[in-house]
């Protein structure tokens, strides 16, 4: 028995209605934040008594800040501690990685000449060979007539004093 396809047209409209329905589910999660931001804000946090005189409205913003400040404290502890084990955290994986050491895989063994790794590197576009003798000069060989005579050394001498006179003058 051979299964029938789904038509291109039917699997767009699965597709839509899915994200159709998605997008809903979204949107309920949004409203149910926050509904639920609401409650917690109403039972937490109550209007604040705003009657009364100066003085008192002045206390009552003695007391706001000093509960600020003590949450401030709190959130500056927090942090501190966030840190520190994300710290022992970071620490713990490289001792871990230490440990296990890393793992260098099986090299494989690959009959290649020259040319072909060269063309592998650099790719097709670039036409190298490695025969690198064709490229390089010819040079001939010159024999070297070596002296066998045994020179005058006095002259030698003469001359270097000659070149010591004419750095002496300049």
């Amino acid at each position: 028995m051979s299964e029938k396809k789904m038509t291109s047209s039917r699997r767009h409209h699965l597709k839509s209605l899915i994200l159709q329905i998605a997008q809903g589910w979204l949107e309920q999660e949004k409203k149910d934040i926050a509904a639920a931001k609401e409650a917690y804000m109403a039972e937490h946090c109550p209007a604040p008594e705003m009657s009364g005189d100066q003085a008192a409205l002045m206390e009552f913003c003695k007391k706001l800040a000093a509960i600020i400040d003590k949450i401030d404290e709190e959130r500056y502890d927090a942090e501190a501690k966030v840190m520190k084990a994300d710290k022992e955290l970071e620490d713990l994986k490289i001792k871990v990685v230490d440990l296990i050491g890393v793992k260098k895989p099986a090299l494989k063994k690959v009959r290649m000449s020259a040319d072909t790794m060269l063309q592998a590197l650099l790719g097709s576009k670039h036409k190298v060979t490695m025969d690198l003798r064709s490229n390089l000069k010819q040079v001939k060989k010159e024999v070297k007539e070596e002296s066998t005579e045994a020179g005058d050394w006095r002259k030698n001498i003469e001359d270097k004093a000659d070149r010591k006179k004419m750095f002496e003058a300049a």
